[in-house]
């Protein structure tokens, strides 16, 4: 069976439990799931917070104010999809044209496909890290055995204040078991969430690596007498070009902000985590505090550079095209048919590029200056232990 779309199911079925996916008749239930879920999970962990601001272990504050501040991000990042449906759709209606536009062609399915199949393996290798993180995170709690009437508070999975008391061991476990079905889905689902941005970045890649094959084979090797078809060719190639770019700006729109909230909370996550494993060395419970913080620190460790590999591979992928229109054959070409390249070069020439809410490109060098901030507050948190 021939493919029709670089989003897997996986992706698929995620984005329609987040409420994103258009067109599903479950989208106004999902979103009241995630709207109380998410409410109610962070107004309990902001009366931890309040309730313990005074307690003298800093590992259990630090590790409720991560897990916090991941929740926000979540809330915000869906909040922001639901705001962005109709460029959503458009973003997949424009997808679905392009596999369309590649059935006649075998160079252009083998292209698209092939970035596919490589979303795929992201995808998939996203959701089982994201799935590990979570029993990693999960499993010393369920190990562990509670008294639940002799003791005054209970290990839960994330560090929350609760409006009711847990007075039996059926309750406890009813309450470890939601909890756990609630990280599952808000990780993957934050998992999922970058996933698609590499599966739309490989995707314009791919429409990129397309742009570049037909501006080599523009000017014929033999035949010097098909100025008709090289007309035809350059007005396809700058459309293309025009529908590239199209795409990139509601990939731009769609996550700008997004990257500005991940920037700035996984500086502090990062910081908060690396502190958490740090200090857990030589405590008595070091070996469950590593586990339960290393996965979650490599996590959002990723995160970050997934959204700064997007923005750098978009980059030098519309690099490429301005270099590859520059090399083509355009000397060999009538004046008249040569000059609408010039103006695909000075458009190229302009780089597509992911930003932090509009204020600084997203790149390696962005990757490196978040590592470089959390280093220095880590340094400063330690100092001050």
């Amino acid at each position: 069976m021939t493919r029709k779309s670089t989003i897997n199911r996986t992706l698929k079925l995620m984005l329609t439990l987040c409420g994103i996916w258009p067109g599903t008749s479950c989208v106004i239930i999902c979103r009241v799931y995630w709207i109380i879920a998410l409410a109610t999970d962070e107004i309990c962990h902001y009366r931890y917070l309040l309730m313990h601001s005074h307690s003298h272990d800093l590992f259990d504050l630090m590790d409720c104010f991560s897990s916090f501040l991941t929740q926000v991000k979540f809330s915000i990042k869906l909040i922001i999809f639901w705001a962005n449906e109709r460029k959503f759709l458009e973003i997949l209606t424009m997808m679905a044209e392009d596999w369309n536009d590649c059935v006649n062609s075998d160079v252009n399915m083998r292209e698209t496909a092939y970035k596919a199949k490589l979303a795929d393996r992201i995808t998939n290798a996203l959701f089982t890290l994201h799935t590990l993180t979570i029993v990693a995170y999960s499993i010393g709690i369920f190990l562990t055995d509670v008294d639940v009437v002799n003791q005054s508070e209970l290990p839960l999975l994330l560090k929350v204040e609760l409006p009711v008391d847990i007075n039996t061991k059926r309750m406890y476990k009813t309450l470890l078991a939601m909890q756990f079905v609630h990280l599952i889905m808000s990780g993957c689902g934050t998992g999922l969430l970058n996933a698609l941005l590499l599966t739309l970045t490989l995707h314009v890649g791919g429409q990129m690596d397309i742009l570049r094959c037909w501006l080599n084979d523009l000017v014929p090797k033999e035949n010097e007498e098909r100025s008709e078809s090289i007309v035809a060719m350059t007005n396809k190639i700058i459309r293309k070009h025009q529908k590239v770019i199209s795409f990139s700006e509601y990939i731009e729109d769609l996550y700008t902000y997004i990257a500005l909230v991940q920037f700035t909370s996984n500086t502090v996550l990062i910081c908060s985590l690396g502190f958490l494993i740090v200090t857990a060395i030589g405590s008595p419970d070091a070996t469950e505090h590593i586990v339960r913080s290393l996965l979650f620190y490599t996590v959002t460790n990723l995160e970050a550079f997934i959204f700064c590999f997007a923005g750098e591979y978009l980059k030098n992928k519309s690099k490429a095209i301005g270099n590859a229109a520059y090399n083509s054959a355009w000397y060999e070409m009538k004046p008249e048919n040569s000059r609408n390249l010039i103006f695909l070069i000075l458009r190229a020439q302009k780089q597509l590029t992911l930003t932090v809410g509009k204020i600084m490109d997203l790149s390696l060098e962005s990757f490196t200056s978040i590592m470089k901030a959390s280093g220095s507050y880590l340094s400063v948190l330690l100092a001050m232990q």
